[in-house]
């Protein structure tokens, strides 16, 4: 049944240049569009804030948890054992998680808990996300519904951990990038 959802949805690549233009752009650059919505959010208020360390926390352990399942179990991506419409060059690891779905459900799911109408925008984007990468012809469609999943359940968690675990390490890393964008450089220079 997988491997029948892969072929259909695989299928449709390459007859629509423009349709393929929007999945390539999905599968490469959402992860932009987080990174926008987080840097608009870090200067709204302060729960905001509080929302977008809290989402890079969970992202952390995201890829902590991608990297485990990677070390643990290997399962060759489709277009290794059979042709198939592949449209953006990949590497050759593990199909299972798919990194981008997971983050993009992760930082999602955190979003959706504290701020509703936003959160169902992101996760719109999550679930396009994935979608294209069994478009672009990277993963299976048990592989995103698995991502999706964990992904949603490391959010969850993340959400609820987040009044007893304070994620104070991230919030300085953040806080000093972000300083450093918007300093003036010429307020440094010595007279």
């Amino acid at each position: 049944m997988d491997k029948k959802w892969f072929r259909i949805i695989n299928g449709l690549a390459g007859r629509c240049s423009p349709v393929d233009t929007v999945m390539i752009g999905l599968a490469n650059k959402a992860r932009y569009v987080y990174l926008f919505v987080f840097i608009w959010m870090w200067f709204q208020n302060k729960s905001s804030r509080k929302t977008v360390v809290d989402a890079g926390g969970c992202a952390v352990i995201a890829v902590l948890v991608n990297s485990l399942i990677k070390l643990l179990y290997y399962r060759p991506r489709p277009f290794v054992k059979r042709r198939v419409g592949i449209l953006i060059p990949s590497k050759m690891d593990s199909s299972f998680p798919s990194k981008h779905t997971l983050l993009a459900f992760t930082v999602s799911t955190l979003v959706f808990l504290r701020k509703r109408a936003l959160g169902c925008r992101l996760w719109g984007l999550a679930v396009m996300t994935g979608f294209s990468r069994i478009w672009t012809g990277h993963h299976y469609p048990s592989d995103i519904m698995g991502s999706a999943l964990i992904g949603s359940l490391i959010g969850m968690v993340g959400h609820t951990c987040s009044r007893f675990i304070d994620f104070h390490w991230i919030r300085s890393a953040y806080t000093s990038v972000l300083d450093g964008m918007w300093r003036n450089p010429m307020n440094d220079r010595i007279d």
